[in-house]
């Protein structure tokens, strides 16, 4: 007998493989995707994304519709992705909304395109899927708690989607426990896992440039509670006096331990490190609270990124390095994407997207900084991959494998929802 899901999901594959018969054409999926250029996090959920479809749908024709697409980003998702159509005009976007089969909706730190969904439902009646994000769920140290009839909305949304891929098992147990109806909830891993971008010119002139060697360096990551967008002149934010105030009451005591991490890995072993950032805000914060505060002779194994970099110079120094560690998450999970070990520095202001961490089979590298406890155990964890790599590119490895065999599934179900 089948069971509901399969029904389901039979059933939608027999109604799509009819449609595309009879018009005899390759499905067609718009992704909503892109959300921001200022952070490579936010950039790489989208090239994630792109690489699975073109791994595992490549008869399907895809276009992509942004948010935003600017600083270079647009030229080089369209070198990688020579086939994908970027809808950015409102005549484009009319006509992907009339010619394509389904929406998926990308990667992102919540159901980020909402109301576009909503959009493409009520205009095109066509059905639409939900591709690895995360619930955001109100804490003590949130100063933007979700309101209950927004969190409603975006349940119900989530219920009339094909299916609705987690990327942390917090979401979508709240999901569950919020009554989601959507007929598929299950755990998908962030689509910047995917990421295969590279700018291998940039990186390695780079590292050439500081005396960085392949395998001999590790990446660090310095992150406020809070962006401070406002210091983004592109993003035009208004300054935030409470979340100022958090950042500045905190900033010492998240980055103390990762200071006296590269402290122990420069005294301890060969390996130098690397402060880089994740975002345009990172710069800044690193030089402050870990670069400018390193006794002078750790200082002088430790390289400092004084710019901003786009996902494919960044990822083509996390391949050439011995590892990563810091307060972000997204330069972890192209570490390990790429099968680079990486550990993970978090925070209640974070929402719940570091516990995929725990998910993915790395729980001994996610470290809890409103933890004490978690806190102390930082400086062992960075000395113990730094000093037995073989261990730590293992323990990655593994990690990666069960995100591959998830995006299959998971791509799997895509499949069948659009007919192939």
């Amino acid at each position: 007998m089948l069971n509901r899901r399969t029904f389901l999901a039979s059933s939608l594959a027999s109604i799509a493989a009819t449609t595309l018969a009879a018009d005899k054409r390759a499905p067609r999926i718009l992704l909503r995707s892109s959300w921001q250029t200022v952070n490579i996090g936010d950039i790489a959920h989208t090239p994630g994304v792109l690489r699975l479809l073109e791994t595992h749908l490549p008869e399907a024709e895809v276009r992509l519709w942004p948010s935003k697409i600017d600083n270079g980003v647009d030229a080089m998702l369209a070198a990688r992705f020579p086939r994908v159509r970027i809808v950015t005009k409102p005549d484009d976007l009319k006509a992907a909304f009339d010619e394509c089969d389904f929406l998926l909706h990308g990667s992102g730190p919540s159901l980020v395109a909402e109301n576009d969904v909503v959009k493409w439902s009520k205009q095109t009646n066509k059905p639409y899927g939900i591709y690895g994000i995360t619930l955001p769920i109100t804490n003590s140290a949130s100063t933007t708690p979700t309101p209950t009839a927004t969190f409603d909305k975006t349940i119900d949304v989530l219920s009339n989607a094909r299916f609705a891929f987690f990327r942390d098992s917090k979401s979508l147990e709240l999901a569950k426990t919020r009554n989601c109806r959507c007929p598929i909830m299950e755990f998908a891993p962030d689509g910047a896992f995917a990421t295969d971008l590279r700018d291998d010119a940039k990186a390695v002139a780079f590292l050439k440039q500081h005396g960085l060697e392949d395998g001999q360096f590790l990446c660090c990551i310095p992150r406020l509670r809070y962006t401070p967008y406002w210091t983004v002149p592109s993003k035009k934010a208004v300054f935030d006096e409470k979340k100022h105030a958090r950042n500045e009451a905190l900033k010492e005591h998240d980055h103390a331990q990762l200071r006296q991490a590269i402290v122990e890995v420069v005294k301890q072993t060969n390996l130098k490190v690397l402060i880089c950032p994740e975002d345009q805000t990172q710069m800044a914060v690193g030089k402050e609270l870990l670069y400018d505060k390193l006794p002078d002779d750790v200082r002088a194994r430790t390289v400092w990124h004084p710019d901003y970099w786009l996902t494919g110079e960044a990822v083509s120094t996390y391949v050439r390095s011995a590892g990563l560690f810091g307060n972000e998450m997204h330069s972890p999970i192209m570490c390990v994407g790429n099968g680079i070990p990486a550990i993970v520095c978090r925070w209640a202001e974070q929402t719940n997207k570091g516990f995929m961490w725990r998910d993915i089979g790395l729980g001994d590298w996610l470290f809890d900084l409103d933890h004490e406890a978690d806190v102390q155990k930082i400086v062992p964890a960075v000395l113990s991959m730094a000093k037995d790599p073989a261990a730590a590119r293992e323990k990655a490895a593994k990690a990666r494998a069960f995100v591959e065999q998830r995006q299959k599934e998971t791509m799997g179900v895509l499949r069948q929802a659009v007919g192939l």
